[in-house]
């Protein structure tokens, strides 16, 4: 007890003296030079251990690894020093007017897709130029690559046959759809896709491409797949392994550059303004604009073309006119009103689901015209819907002798000139002649006109019997049986059966749609009881009436005279014509006299002579306007002969002698001859039904050149098969019996069906012949589904088509379109295309903005812009010789084709494989894309059909 309070007792003194002596806050003094000298001795001891710790490792390094080579540290060394530049070959193509707009656009996509963010992360150089110098590599091996291809047979070829390919699976799908009884179903574009894939895979049978052009992740799958190929083509190996390099450029290669490029080039609104781009120089033709607001089934298009017109409207109503200007704005106010009415109408017809075929409400309303039976003979187009309808009345036999006849008579009078030409060189060969005539004539009497002959011609026995004897004692003449054949016209011209019962049926409807020949009728438009007539022309029918002309008639005491003083040739928007200058001099009663200079072209002349003509029947026989010819008619020595006929038709119309006999005439030349715009009087369909009727203007102007045309008829047999000419006759009766049953001759079976298969597949690779010509053919039997006609008359329209080409570019057809490929190749062209592509990506060297989507209504009217375009460049020529309803119905399925967003895809990869194809020939393209494409569940389903099939 004491020892604790002896502790207590000290320990308390002492803090008590501390206290005294050092005052209240020691303490905490204290306190603070303790922590100090704990902190500082923990300090010292972290320090002491460091460096003895970093002195042993180094002891344990040195005595465990060799010694460093000196040639690490040399490499140090260097890399200390500056970097030296990489030298890039800026050669790539082996020509510089390529290579200098190339390597620009090599430095813009660098500068713009890498370097932006590039630079974030390091400024160290070496990497882009390594970039660079890869895709420099690479299009070097491309530019070589493309100089060891030849290109021809891909462009006059392959390409062709891809887009008709195309157009066909289009056709089919479209077909399919009009099979469907719901109506929403047809119009539906899911049902669309879904028929055209379809159709894809049953004419492809390996590859369908329906996830590629629908799926946005299979098409980047697919695209990264294609791009990592081509790199292994393209680049060195060093860069093709190293997997970074590779990655890289193959997601800007597919997403970058592939990917934006296929998304614009599938843009329908892109491709109509290409189109319109493409045939800027044409001009609008406006009854082309108003046939495309009465055909079109787009409410959206008529509502764009509506808003414009009033937009339109409402600027004209706006301006301050007077004089002469408000004439010219009242017509053209005139004009919106009546296009602004036709929308209104077409509108409501297709909202309210009363649309009707327009060849049945011309049937049943307007007031067909009528074609003699002799103008629908010699024209083909008239030809195959009457051929249609007598092969179903049963009266085909009748018709196809005819014809047969037709076909000998023109025969035996070429052979006859060729013999008589024999006789006078002196060449004995007269014998052999007649008796293959003889052999020709009983060919024709065996087929038609015997007992044996099925069907037979039914004609009196006393004909035949007379026949029968010419045949076999005299020598046969190209007139032997035109008795009968007069006889067989008169029964097909009154037999109710025939001619009369066939301008009452849907054919014979048709048949004016395709001559365009058909009056438009006029109907009730709205439920309103607004009547609208629909002509064609804005103010009503243009004709001057007789009356109107009769009260303004002068006085008799006045004369005029007139002559065509120069010929000219105009270009008007891509249009040539000719344009004659007439010279007018009019006396006046009071003896002055004026004098003016008129212009007209010989379309005016042309309806001019058909008004008065109408008019006054009794000039039919003493007034002959001269013929209008379809090629070369701007040459000079034609136009000199025209002006010289034109001239002496003036002259005779205004004879003092014709002027007295037909004083009512006086009016229409002085209307036609007052210097101002020619009014035509008789509107487009009646100059298209003179036009008709008229042998000059028609495409087949007799059976004869159908005849010789036909490759094998009874013409080119007698020239061409000496030793079998017996049976020529029969050929040509055997052609035309096929075209009953429309089966297409020389062309050997196959298990697979025509339309089934590509459109090359047709073509016979044994023929030594004109290649791309026959594909492009081949693509206007696809255009315009001339397969829908009989083979017969399908043969004379493809070779009255390569007439007209050859008539256009001459015999070397084939040559031309090949020097038009190789000019297209060529490094001037290919140097044009690097900078039109530079200049619309990079305008003034800066990357252009994304254009934003253009509005709608603008779209729409660019497609209805685009569709005029392309109905109004279609020649005349084509139209007579295909029909005017079967161009149309052409060039809108084409263009119908490109407004659907995934069959532009499938176009552009079908254009591109085929590129690669020809591009890479020695690796095997095809059945990389078979077995890209094999993910497509159809291709799946196709192919488990195919095996099922084979088992059984």
């Amino acid at each position: 007890v004491f020892a604790s309070l002896s502790v207590w007792g000290w320990g308390g003194l002492g803090v008590v003296l501390f206290l005294i002596t050092f005052g209240p806050f020691a303490i905490f003094y204290l306190a603070f030079y303790i922590f100090c000298f704990v902190g500082g001795g923990f300090a010292v001891t972290l320090l002491f251990g460091k460096t003895n710790s970093e002195k042993h490792l180094e002891k344990c390094e040195h005595s465990y690894l060799p010694p460093t080579p000196t040639g690490i540290a040399k490499t140090l060394d260097e890399l200390k020093q500056e970097i030296k530049p990489i030298k890039i070959d800026r050669r790539l193509t082996g020509s510089n007017i390529i290579d200098e707009p190339l390597q620009q656009v090599i430095q813009f996509a660098l500068r713009d897709y890498i370097q932006y963010w590039y630079y974030t992360l390091s400024e160290e150089e070496s990497f882009l130029l390594e970039i660079r110098q890869t895709v420099q590599n690479a299009l070097v091996q491309f530019s070589t690559r493309s100089k060891e291809v030849d290109w021809q047979p891909y462009f006059t070829t392959r390409l062709v046959d891809d887009f008709a390919t195309h157009l066909r699976i289009f056709r089919k799908a479209q077909e399919r759809l009009n099979e469907k009884d719901d109506p929403k179903q047809r119009d539906a574009p899911e049902e669309l896709l879904d028929a055209f894939f379809e159709a894809e895979v049953e004419m492809e049978r390996k590859i369908c491409r329906d996830m590629v052009c629908t799926s946005h992740k299979d098409e980047e799958g697919f695209l990264r797949d294609l791009c990592e190929v081509l790199l292994y083509l393209l680049l060195p190996p060093g860069d093709f392994h190293n997997k970074n390099m590779r990655y890289f450029l193959r997601e800007i290669l597919a997403r970058g550059v592939l990917l934006p490029l296929i998304n614009q080039l599938s843009d329908p609104d892109y491709i109509n303004q290409f189109v319109i781009w493409m045939l800027r120089d044409s001009s609008c033709n406006y009854e082309a604009f108003m046939n495309i607001l009465k055909l079109t089934d787009k409410p959206a298009e008529l509502e764009a073309v509506k808003d414009k017109v009033l937009e339109e409207l409402q600027y004209l109503r706006s301006l301050d006119t007077a004089g002469d200007d408000i004439n010219v704005i009242k017509n053209q106010i005139n004009s919106l009103l009546f296009v602004k009415k036709v929308c209104e109408t077409r509108i409501q017809r297709l909202q309210s689901g009363k649309e009707v075929d327009a060849l049945k409400l011309a049937a049943s309303f307007g007031k067909l015209c009528i074609i003699p039976l002799d103008h629908i003979l010699v024209h083909n187009i008239a030809l195959q819907f009457f051929m249609d309808y007598m092969q179903q009345m049963g009266g085909q036999a009748d018709l196809f002798f005819w014809l047969t006849v037709e076909g000998y008579r023109v025969t035996a009078q070429q052979q006859l000139e060729v013999m008589q030409s024999w006789q006078k060189d002196g060449k004995k060969q007269s014998s052999q002649t007649k008796g293959l005539l003889k052999a020709a004539a009983l060919g024709v009497y065996e087929q038609y006109l015997s007992e044996k002959a099925s069907p037979r011609v039914q004609v009196d026995e006393a004909s035949l019997e007379r026949l029968a004897e010419k045949l076999n004692k005299e020598d046969p003449t190209p007139e032997i049986f035109d008795d009968i054949q007069r006889k067989v016209y008169d029964m097909m011209l009154r037999d109710e059966r025939f001619y009369p019962s066939f301008r009452q049926h849907p054919l014979y409807v048709r048949m004016l749609a395709e001559l365009d020949m058909l009056k438009e009728p006029s109907y009730r438009g709205s439920d309103d009881g607004d009547v609208e007539s629909f002509n064609g022309s804005p103010t009503g029918s243009i004709n001057l009436s007789l009356d109107d002309l009769t009260s303004a008639a002068t006085d008799e005491s006045m004369q005029l005279h007139a002559f065509i003083s120069d010929t000219g040739v105009c270009n008007d928007h891509g249009k040539t014509y000719a344009l004659y200058a007439i010279t007018v001099f009019r006396k006046n009663p009071d003896g002055s006299e004026d004098t003016w200079k008129t212009y007209r072209r010989y379309s005016d002349f042309h309806d001019f002579h058909m008004r008065i003509t109408e008019q006054f029947e009794n000039l039919n026989s003493i007034l002959k306007l001269p013929g209008k010819k379809t090629f070369n008619n701007m040459d000079r020595d034609f136009l000199e002969r025209r002006k010289k006929d034109l001239n002496a038709y003036l002259q005779l119309l205004l004879n003092p002698e014709m002027v007295k006999a037909c004083p009512t005439l006086v009016p229409y030349v002085h209307d036609f001859l007052e210097n101002k715009a020619y009014s035509k009087g008789k509107g487009d369909f009646a100059r298209k039904m003179d036009t008709f009727v008229n042998p000059l203007r028609s495409s087949m102007r007799n059976v004869s050149n159908a005849v010789k045309s036909l490759p094998d008829s009874l013409a080119e047999g007698m020239t061409k098969m000496s030793d079998n000419m017996g049976r020529m006759s029969e050929r040509l009766g055997q052609d035309i019996k096929q075209s009953i049953f429309k089966v297409p001759p020389l062309i050997p079976k196959s298990d697979i069906d025509p339309e089934h298969c590509r459109v090359s597949a047709q073509l016979d690779d044994n023929v030594d012949d004109n290649i791309p010509l026959r594909v492009m053919l081949l693509l206007m039997d696809e255009v315009f589904d001339l397969k829908e006609r009989n083979q017969w008359l399908r043969r004379n329209i493809k070779n009255l088509l390569q007439q007209l080409i050859r008539a256009t570019y001459g015999d070397t057809i084939n040559r031309k379109i090949v020097d038009h490929v190789d000019f297209m190749t060529s490094p001037e062209q290919v140097a044009d295309y690097v900078k039109r592509f530079r200049d619309s990506y990079w305008p003034n060297g800066i990357l252009a903005e994304t254009p934003p989507r253009r509005d709608k209504n603008i779209r729409m009217r660019t497609r209805v812009a685009a569709k005029t375009i392309l109905l109004g460049i279609m020649p005349d020529e084509l139209k007579h010789i295909i029909g005017a309803d079967t161009t149309r119905k052409g060039i809108l399925r084409v263009f119908d084709m490109f407004q659907h967003q995934q069959l532009n895809r499938r176009l552009a990869y079908v254009f591109l494989e085929g590129f690669l194809e020809t591009m890479f020939p020695q690796y095997k393209f095809p059945e990389l894309f078979i077995k890209l494409h094999s993910r497509s569940p159809r291709m799946r389903t196709f192919s488990q059909k195919v095996r099922s099939l084979q088992k059984r």
